[in-house]
């Protein structure tokens, strides 16, 4: 890339940046919160393009300033040193113009958010559940390495083991950003434990990851809103199937429902609900975006494709395989114990390669 058309993209992002903290200092912005948070939010997000702007501005300045230096310095000692700077100067522009072009990509600002996840058996009876229970057990060892908190809100255990289904909320830096390569179809090939032939079976589950909606994304009148409560079943303790804790929401103009029974008190189970069902208001409208780039990029499949299948765990073989990008590991049990991160980095370097093809950059 030229580097004029690098300057001139940093040029309006500096503008930008200087504009936007222009305006975190005026009244009425303080006075309306909703705001503020957004802008200062963009602020922050602005402050590294504009520090590697600096850097790559200096860079260009001493590269100048050295090859004047070499068209009119006589003294072979200074030449030498003049040249051997110049040499390095100009070998850290491509690099530096690589950090520009990842950070000129336009960010999707629902990456900082936490995430609402659902793990969901599908076809396989009982296997399929047990499997959604070792895929909550890698996510969960993952999440616990990264020092992210797991709240579960609802879940339907399998008959011999795992989940039917099992829904809860993640939260920490940038959640979202770095789970939603999980969304889609994960296929496992193994002998399963009642299978007395050694047969290998094939089952599946349904991951979706959504981005956790704030007070100020979706706002829910409490006419439009719906509380049922029952008794929750399942682990608990003495609470169980004795008090009315568990709560049911359905939001009336869309249907939406969801329950929540993982606290024993009826207001953390509906703080909780509410939390979820804004989430689920909020993806509603985020889900024509999903649609939209499920199309343009491989690494990404959208929530409400369910058919999507994005990785295979073949167990006789010791075999991760993500289909997206054709990237295979030989080295299931490490996988399974939530070492996923290599995986997630290889899925967020194929997308950032094709965004900045989308970009033009």
């Amino acid at each position: 890339m030229a580097n004029n058309l690098i300057l001139e993209r940093l040029e309006g992002v500096k503008h930008r940046f200087v504009e936007v903290g222009e305006l975190l200092t005026q009244p009425d912005i303080l006075s309306d919160m909703e705001r503020y948070i957004k802008l200062n939010k963009e602020y922050k997000d602005l402050q590294p393009i504009i520090e590697s702007y600096e850097r790559y501005k200096l860079a260009l300045t001493n590269i100048t300033s050295t090859r004047e230096l070499l068209s009119t310095e006589k003294d072979d000692e200074m030449r030498e040193m003049a040249k051997a700077e110049l040499d390095d100067l100009t070998a850290r522009i491509p690099g530096m113009e690589e950090e520009i072009k990842l950070l000129l990509i336009p960010v999707d600002p629902e990456d900082e958010k936490n995430a609402v996840m659902e793990i969901r058996a599908g076809t396989g009876g009982d296997e399929a559940s047990i499997f959604a229970g070792d895929l909550f057990r890698m996510y969960s060892k993952f999440f616990e390495a990264r020092g992210w908190k797991v709240e579960v809100n609802n879940v339907s255990e399998g008959t011999a083991g795992g989940f039917k289904e099992i829904v809860f909320a993640v939260t920490g830096k940038g959640v979202y950003g770095v789970m939603k390569y999980e969304s889609g179809v994960h296929r496992v090939q193994r002998v399963p434990q009642t299978e007395t032939q050694g047969r290998i079976h094939t089952s599946a589950a349904s991951v979706v990851v959504l981005p956790e909606a704030s007070e100020f994304d979706v706002v829910i009148k409490n006419e439009d809103i719906r509380k049922d409560t029952y008794c929750s079943s399942g682990p608990g303790g003495q609470s169980v199937n004795t008090t009315y804790s568990a709560i049911r929401l359905t939001h009336i103009p869309t249907g939406v429902v969801v329950t929540c029974q993982d606290e024993k008190s009826q207001i953390k189970n509906y703080d909780k609900a509410l939390k979820e069902l804004r989430t689920r208001l909020y993806n509603l409208e985020y889900q024509k975006y999903l649609d939209e780039i499920s199309h343009k990029r491989k690494t990404m499949v959208s929530t409400g494709d369910r058919s999507a299948k994005i990785r295979t765990y073949n167990y006789p073989q010791g075999r991760m395989t993500d289909h997206r990008i054709n990237y295979t590991v030989y080295n299931l049990p490490y996988i399974l114990d939530g070492n996923i991160q290599e995986v997630l980095d290889k899925l967020q370097m194929a997308e950032n390669a094709e965004r900045l093809k989308e970009s033009n950059i």
